[in-house]
């Protein structure tokens, strides 16, 4: 995949722009109905649609495209890329393709890759907010913190007060050990936010931060607020748990452990957390339960890691 434009062609991309690919002036009907379904997010339909249109004209470089698109939003990251080294044989693919593309390797976790295309874009694109932000995401997953705040700062240049941005700038300052930053930067993201709380994630950041720095009454009110924005995530729970326990309040811990086990069962590392509040409660045979699955969970290669789907590391801005 990595020598996807053997011409030198750049290749790359991510989130879904369907309906920004402009490669020609007046589309065969096929393809415009394959937009139609996508917009509409029939992507199966949308799949048949384009197969049996490239039959018909396999040189069609649009259709390649649009096919791309498709088998990104299905996850199959592989074939996209596929299809973006057959659309590139015939049309040079420009910042939304490579957008895709470059989306398609952080569905890999190949983020050398996605760094290498999502800057292509932003060189083809300077002015494009979302292309720096997607490229702030991917050099934080690198561990490349100053060129994340980097990204991060041109996105707030051209898109004053994005939340999202403003909260992965402080993630990328506390990657860099910068507390005191990245506390400042949560904080902003909430406060830019504070007459209608839509997005949890600086409460959550800012909520660990507190607990690790022994706040744990201001850890526990941002915590209890991500909590509200968005009971079905387990990270939450697990940190919001990790605080009360931390405060002496293991019958709150419990209730939080047992609430994210219920969301993400499959890690491992909750069963653990939750099995050592049993066996503080006394409660032994809960608690050698909870163990046991731990257990086996990490015996099966289980993931340790507790889903929270609005992190640095998820391919696609929610």
């Amino acid at each position: 995949m990595k020598d996807i434009f053997k011409r030198g062609l750049p290749i790359c991309a991510l989130l879904l722009v369907t309906a920004r690919f402009g490669i020609s002036q007046s589309p065969p009907q096929p393809l415009q109905e394959a937009r139609s379904l996508l917009a509409a997010d029939k992507v199966s339909a949308a799949e048949a649609v384009l197969r049996a249109y490239l039959k018909i004209d396999p040189s069609s470089a649009e259709a390649h495209y649009l096919l791309g698109d498709v088998l990104f939003r299905e996850q199959k990251a592989r074939e996209s890329l596929a299809e973006y080294t057959a659309g590139a044989k015939f049309k040079h693919p420009g910042a939304a393709e490579l957008r895709i593309v470059a989306s398609d390797y952080v569905l890999l976790g190949d983020f050398a890759d996605a760094d290498k295309w999502f800057s292509e874009v932003t060189a083809e694109a300077p002015n494009d907010p979302e292309a720096w932000y997607l490229l702030g995401r991917t050099k934080y997953n690198e561990n490349r913190f100053a060129e994340a705040i980097t990204s991060f700062e041109h996105v707030l240049a051209l898109r004053p007060k994005d939340v999202q941005a403003e909260d992965n700038l402080g993630l990328s300052q506390q990657g860099l050990g910068h507390a005191e930053e990245a506390k400042a930067a949560f904080q902003r993201a909430i406060d830019w936010q504070r007459d209608k709380p839509v997005d949890p994630q600086p409460y959550l950041n800012l909520g660990i931060l507190l607990t690790d720095q022994g706040d744990l009454s201001g850890a526990i009110q941002q915590l209890t607020t991500a909590a509200a924005l968005a009971p079905d995530n387990p990270k939450i729970h697990e940190e919001l748990g990790r605080a009360l326990q931390a405060k002496g309040d293991f019958e709150g811990a419990q209730s939080q452990l047992e609430r994210a086990v219920k969301l993400a069962p499959n890690a491992a590392a909750l069963h653990f957390k939750l099995g050592q509040i049993y066996r503080h409660r006394g409660l032994t045979d809960r608690a050698q339960q909870e163990f046991a699955i731990c257990g086996k969970l990490n015996g099966g290669h289980s993931s340790t890691e507790v889903p929270n789907p609005f992190s640095p590391a998820t391919p696609q801005r929610p």
